[in-house]
């Protein structure tokens, strides 16, 4: 039923396994391929969302299932964040403890199949998804430090009811399957069941669509990597570690080919906003050269700044404060949602301080005596978001040194920083 051959030499494998037909089918199958020589150790996640009383049953069933064949079963509880959509929250939640899990090259099999492909693809229809929304899911995509893998997307759901009778498997019904007041379960009822009606091989054919768009869309990405790939040169070395593109390259391209492209580069990076909060790119891109907008998404935000669009997110979206001793410049400093810093310093040193911009900092630069410290980072084209976390170093109230700007510092004495996290462990 499924080929696992691609996966074989990572180094762990673990199913997301709930107790319900479709991953109890999946447990089995990764099971009996876990029994032969070298094959990757095995590992059960079941995930339990707090949001039914029934199921606080569920973890024990999963326990005899796994003990049965041999498996380890970890359980995991998570806190599903209140909002619009319970379904998305409920996802949300469980790829989050996901991806905590998976260390580099580890692979996740989820039991998603050939009539969620269909439900899928229909749902995003439904919502007015673009092309990415459309091609609906991929069977392998990067997750965390590993891998998540769909191997049963070509199976359909009565295929695997067959094999579960087959094999005298016991399992999970979710009650809430039968309540159509979610979006899917009330597709599954009330549509699908009069498509196939009139046309039997409804799921099998819209899921082969999906399959073309997704097609499609791998050309879509061929065609943005192209086209990002000079955007994404250019950045100051110092700052060339946050993601940043070159806006007037970017501007060259038609308004389609500049969506797509950012399409392709933001997908890695949050999730895509809808058509209609696209006219925050308009509004970023068409700004006055003197402008600061900010776009902001799910995840993090787009911002303009010398010429350049930059993607913020994480530490970054946070001001650090304070002002932090330094009592060993021999050893690294670490500053509070700001990386760290090190010194390379000539001698020995006292009286060391790392502070932030107040405003009026004046620094003596070799050969142009005393100056404002504001219109040295004008002339060396620092990004204006950047300036706020800057580190500076100072003894006692003298300032000596600007984070990685070696022509802002004293001689011999040069301040190393680096920069803070800018994810939010979601792409």
């Amino acid at each position: 039923m499924i080929n696992l051959t691609p996966w074989r030499n990572a180094p762990t494998w673990y199913i997301a396994f709930s107790g319900g037909l479709d991953s109890t089918v999946l447990l089995h199958l990764l099971a009996e391929n876990a029994r032969q020589p070298s094959a990757p150790a095995l590992r059960a996640l079941h995930i339990h969302h707090g949001l039914q009383s029934a199921a606080d049953a569920w973890p024990a069933h999963c326990q005899a299932i796994c003990d049965k064949l041999g498996i380890e079963l970890q359980v995991i509880y998570v806190q599903v964040s209140p909002g619009a959509s319970l379904e998305q929250a409920a996802r949300d939640a469980r790829y989050a403890a996901f991806e905590q899990i998976l260390a580099p090259g580890e692979i996740l099999f989820t039991a998603h199949h050939r009539d969620d492909q269909a439900e899928t693809l229909l749902l995003r229809l439904l919502r007015g998804a673009g092309l990415r929304g459309l091609a609906a899911m991929p069977a392998q995509r990067r997750l965390g430090q590993g891998s998540l893998v769909r191997p049963l997307l070509g199976t359909s759901r009565q295929q695997l009811h067959d094999y579960a009778h087959a094999h005298d498997l016991v399992w999970i019904e979710d009650p809430t399957n039968v309540d159509t007041t979610f979006d899917r379960n009330y597709l599954r009822a009330e549509m699908f069941a009069p498509l196939q009606q009139r046309w039997p091989q409804a799921r099998q054919n819209i899921a082969r669509c999906a399959e073309h768009l997704g097609e499609a869309l791998g050309l879509l990405d061929e065609l943005a990597a192209g086209d990002l790939a000079q955007a994404v040169q250019g950045a100051a070395p110092a700052w060339a570690a946050l993601p940043s593109l070159d806006l007037a390259t970017l501007a060259q391209l038609s308004p389609a080919r500049q969506r797509n492209a950012l399409q392709y580069w933001l997908s890695k990076r949050t999730r895509l906003p809808d058509t209609r909060h696209w006219a925050g790119w308009a509004d970023l891109r068409d700004a006055a050269a003197d402008a600061q907008p900010v776009w902001r998404l799910a995840d993090g935000c787009l911002l303009r700044s010398q010429g350049r669009i930059w993607w913020l997110s994480g530490d970054w979206l946070q001001t650090p404060k304070g002002e932090y001793p330094w009592a060993d410049p021999g050893a690294s400093l670490a500053l509070p949602g700001n990386g760290y810093v090190r010194l390379d310093v000539a001698g020995p040193q006292s009286d060391l301080h790392i502070a932030y911009r107040q405003g009026g900092e004046m620094l003596d630069v070799a050969g142009r005596g005393r100056r404002d410290l504001k219109r040295l980072l004008n002339e060396l084209q620092v990004p204006h978001f950047v300036r706020p976390r800057l580190p500076l170093l100072f003894c006692g109230e003298r300032l000596l040194a600007v984070a990685n700007l070696p022509s802002l510092a004293q001689a011999d004495c040069q301040l190393h920083w680096a920069l803070p996290t800018n994810a939010q462990g979601l792409s």
